[in-house]
């Protein structure tokens, strides 16, 4: 039902702007220009041991923060398809030695919690998979949303953990679903997406589930992107 009501607010309500809160635009053009810009390789220091080539479009900060967060947790679900073309621009910044023509790419969105979804009334990294698959499959390449992670135990909420602390908090605690190995196995290309990177704990965890399922190991078909990255990630990998 909540999820449902958000659908409709989102038709029938005043827009304001998710970014700067200016009225009459969902979206104003300056903050969107704050996702139109070139992705770039991000760190995050330290690296967790694991962690995937990363590309990113954003700093999480200022406009695009307040965008995220408005998404995420407050249904301003008409920023998914904003949200979705600046993660579709960082997954193809990591095609550099992989043929779109001919191979499939499979977006695999970090899972959250149940209840965190149940809460939210939406799966917001989900819905922006989506939304950048439905953007690269316009642009020619051949691309799909495989949720295939599971939460296999209970994590503790990782909102002021450290790198330390998220890394022993998420350890082993992904796993890909029984129906999604078959999928998980085939050729292609697999990009994990989430919409944020911090320390990078979330994304070095689902890469090791990835590859328990012997997918990434030792090859160059496993990468990951994100819309935003931390504002030191992004200075750790300058120039």
């Amino acid at each position: 039902m909540r999820g449902w009501w958000r659908e409709i607010a989102g038709l029938v309500l005043p827009a304001v702007c998710g970014g700067c809160g200016s009225p009459r635009a969902e979206l104003c053009a300056r903050c969107a220009a704050e996702l139109a810009v070139a992705p770039r390789r991000v760190r995050p220091a330290p690296e967790p041991v694991g962690l995937p080539a990363v590309h990113a479009v954003a700093p999480y900060e200022n406009a695009v923060r307040a965008m995220l967060l408005a998404h995420k947790e407050r249904g301003a679900l008409g920023l998914a398809r904003m949200l979705g073309g600046a993660l579709a621009a960082a997954v193809r910044a990591g095609e550099e030695r992989w043929d779109a023509g001919r191979s499939p790419l499979l977006l695999v969105p970090v899972p959250s919690a149940r209840r965190a979804t149940a809460g939210r009334g939406h799966d917001p990294v989900l819905r922006i998979a989506a939304a950048a698959a439905a953007g690269l499959r316009r642009g020619g390449t051949h691309a799909r949303v495989a949720p295939v992670l599971r939460q296999r135990r209970g994590v503790a909420d990782q909102a002021g953990l450290g790198g330390r602390e998220r890394r022993s908090n998420l350890a082993g605690a992904l796993v890909v679903a029984d129906g999604g190995r078959r999928l998980c196995r085939g050729g292609g290309m697999i990009v994990l997406v989430d919409d944020l990177i911090t320390t990078g704990s979330t994304l070095a965890e689902a890469a090791r589930a990835m590859r328990a399922e012997g997918r990434g190991e030792g090859t160059d078909t496993l990468r990951a992107a994100v819309v935003a990255a931390s504002p030191s990630a992004f200075e750790s990998n300058r120039g």
